[in-house]
């Protein structure tokens, strides 16, 4: 709507440009505003509304149908091959102790997502918790899953689909392509109980921001309260309180406006990201430097040993030695001076840096002693 009413401007502007040169200014102010909201994000990017969120699910279960590649004669898998067998009344005798090659103890993992009713369907993960090989060929017997409070809120059962493959030579030689010990079944779990979100029984509706920041909170609130004048409150960096009607139909097409509002974040924390294990290091833009000189060198130490051997005169009573020859040698690298003038931003940090010739590790090094100096502004996170 704004872009076509920029646009009817401009034809009206290009339409009276011969009255004088003050048009064409104007003109020419409105084009350049007018891509101004590109920078923007909707709302659905930034948070989302609380409790409208999935739910993880876990259940203990048993694969069949192996070929050979399952748990062999682990004692819980037993106990629970027993309680099935019992179930399908077939009752084990006592002291008997079933060989269980084809069959594995698996740990079932799946997603409920928000609003899900009874009887939808949804996918499960099946991964392995004991010494089985592989779960390719294998079957999953009804396994209920359970929520964080202990209730059952669907059932798994199904054939899997495992990507990995396992195979061993008798000599010893083995290959295994990807993981044979997880596998998946599309929908392969029924919804049984469906989960309170407090979307149709709440008066107020609260939305969370990815990111906790006071500002885009505050702008968030003001772009919603523009478009629906009195709904948004602030009630902390994170959270925003929505007054919404109580009617789902109207609700649901008021959250689905909020959600496409446009609104500009406010600019990311100063932050320098470094990966200790990798020795990645990440520096976003928003990196700035107080004026600070550096010079990075590299001192080498070389020790080469030549052992020389010692013959004793002819005749004589002497004994072969081994005579010690040491070479010390130094090597230090010269660098320039890299000066950063105040403020200087990510690209100049980086092409200061590169003149130096520094690795990951050494700039680690440099980074950490800026900020010791106070001339880094920006917070260092370690992961």
């Amino acid at each position: 709507m704004r872009f076509s009413i920029l646009q009817a401007t401009a034809r009206l502007l290009l339409s009276r440009l011969r009255e004088g040169q003050l048009w064409a200014s104007l003109l020419c102010a409105l084009v350049l505003v007018a891509p101004g909201s590109a920078s923007a994000e909707r709302v659905r990017d930034l948070g989302q509304f609380q409790g409208v969120r999935s739910n993880q699910l876990t259940g203990y279960g048993i694969v069949v149908g192996l070929p050979g590649t399952g748990d062999d004669n682990l004692e819980y898998l037993t106990q629970a091959m027993k309680g099935v067998s019992g179930r399908m009344g077939l009752t084990l005798p006592p002291g008997v102790a079933p060989g269980l090659k084809n069959a594995a103890a698996v740990m079932v993992t799946a997603d409920l997502p928000a609003f899900a009713k009874p009887g939808q369907r949804i996918d499960v993960t099946v991964s392995t918790i004991g010494k089985a090989k592989s779960l390719r060929g294998g079957a999953l017997i009804m396994t209920p899953l359970y929520g964080a409070d202990g209730q059952i809120y669907a059932m798994a059962q199904g054939n899997l689909a495992v990507g990995g493959l396992d195979a061993g030579g008798k000599d010893g030689s083995k290959v295994t392509i990807n993981i044979p010990t997880v596998g998946r079944i599309a929908d392969g779990a029924s919804v049984e109980r469906a989960v309170a979100t407090g979307f149709d029984s709440s008066d107020v509706l609260r939305w969370n921001l990815f990111d906790a920041d006071f500002l885009t909170a505050a702008r968030v609130r003001d772009a919603i309260n523009t478009r629906l004048p009195g709904t948004a409150t602030v009630e902390d960096g994170v959270t925003l309180a929505l007054r919404l009607p109580l009617d789902p139909n109207t609700r649901s097409s008021v959250m689905a406006a909020i959600e496409m509002v446009e609104v500009s974040p406010a600019e990311t924390p100063a932050r320098v990201i470094v990966n200790s294990r990798t020795g990645t290091v990440v520096i976003n833009s928003a990196v700035r430097l107080s004026p600070a000189a550096i010079s990075h060198g590299k001192l080498t130490v070389r020790i080469d040993e030549n052992p020389t051997v010692v013959q004793p005169a002819p005749f004589s009573r002497g004994r072969t030695a081994v005579q010690e020859k040491s070479n010390i040698t130094t090597d230090e690298e010269k660098h320039s001076v890299a000066l950063f003038k105040g403020g200087a931003s990510l690209s100049k940090v980086v092409d200061a840096l590169n003149m130096l010739g520094v690795t990951p590790s050494d700039l680690v090094a440099i980074l950490e002693a800026l900020k010791q100096a106070g001339a880094l502004r920006a917070e260092m996170v370690v992961i």
